[in-house]
């Protein structure tokens, strides 16, 4: 898809992130069955700098402030989002959160314009176009189209709200990773965001508790420690350092449209551990996605190799 091999990695790397990312919507939702979603949230976190420190620490970096800076600021984005998007988990579907979350990708040019100054190619906005009309179709469960208009004034409840800010956080940590992680030193950046976020979840999981909105408990099972350790190795430590590392060789707004492929694998793990099956728009609603996925990759190219043609004939 991609002549540069650079640009073809960094994609294939945020492709890999996105499939670990589908899986966690499941695994998140059946663990806050035993735990208050920021002491989750704080453990998960707590888990992977415990985890990074000791890489962190042999690479002998000098923590300078302009890289705490930066990395703070990741952090809070960070845990804005990932804080929304649990406790939205709390009220609402796990199909209809990777839906929702999935928005984001249609913010991203949009926040991208307004702070970065940098339009969006005729390819890429044509692309955020298909997978935001895929991302509609994916969250129909029906077969026809009936079903599919109903769904879509279907209600909008407390969790649809918080994952909708969990969506606008996402889009805003894409957009600041882009303009930071180039800047400064990659473990710093990973560690201190990691470390934030870490104390956030601590802070509010306090907070909530004293202003009795959730009470913070835990109640030990295998499947917790299962969902812990997958979503704090590899769901945060692994993408983190990924994202991090190789999202500067994509533009903010085709990675955005690459994550747009976690509701697909959302649905396909949903299918395979929870027997849910992808309706007939669900599948089209791929489809599109993948469309559109394609078209802001190779637009601009095709439209520069059909005006060479147009010329030499």
């Amino acid at each position: 898809m991609s002549k540069n091999p650079r640009k073809l990695i960094g994609e294939s790397v945020l492709l890999l992130v996105t499939l670990i990312w589908g899986a966690t919507f499941v695994i998140v939702k059946e663990s806050l069955n035993d735990i208050s979603s920021m002491l989750f949230l704080a453990s998960r976190f707590s888990i992977a700098a415990l985890f990074v420190l000791p890489f962190f620490i042999s690479k002998k970096r000098d923590l300078k402030w302009t890289a705490v800076k930066g990395g703070f600021i990741l952090g809070i984005f960070l845990f804005a989002g990932f804080a929304a998007q649990t406790v939205g988990l709390q009220y609402t579907t796990a199909t209809k959160s990777g839906f929702i979350t999935g928005s984001s990708v249609v913010m991203i040019p949009v926040l991208q314009t307004i702070i970065e100054k940098r339009k969006p190619t005729m390819g890429t906005t044509l692309g955020v176009i298909l997978v935001f009309i895929g991302i509609l179709f994916l969250s129909s469960g029906g077969n026809s189209i009936f079903t599919f208009l109903s769904e879509l004034g279907s209600s909008f409840n407390f969790g649809d709200f918080m994952t909708l800010i969990c969506a606008l956080f996402f889009a805003l940590y894409i957009v600041y990773l882009d303009i930071i992680s180039t800047k400064y030193d990659f473990w710093t950046l990973v560690f201190v965001q990691i470390i934030v976020t870490a104390l956030a979840s601590f802070f509010f999981s306090f907070l909530f508790s004293a202003a009795n909105i959730e009470p913070m408990r835990i109640v030990y099972s295998e499947y917790l420690l299962f969902g812990l350790l997958y979503t704090a190795l590899l769901a945060t430590l692994v993408t983190t350092i990924l994202q991090t590392r190789y999202q500067r060789e994509v533009t903010p707004t085709k990675a955005g449209i690459i994550f747009a492929f976690e509701p697909i694998f959302a649905a396909v793990f949903a299918f395979f551990l929870l027997n849910e099956k992808i309706s007939n728009f669900g599948l089209i609603g791929s489809l599109m996605i993948f469309l559109g996925l394609v078209i802001s990759e190779t637009y601009e190219s095709w439209v520069k190799n059909y005006a060479v043609k147009s010329k030499e004939s």
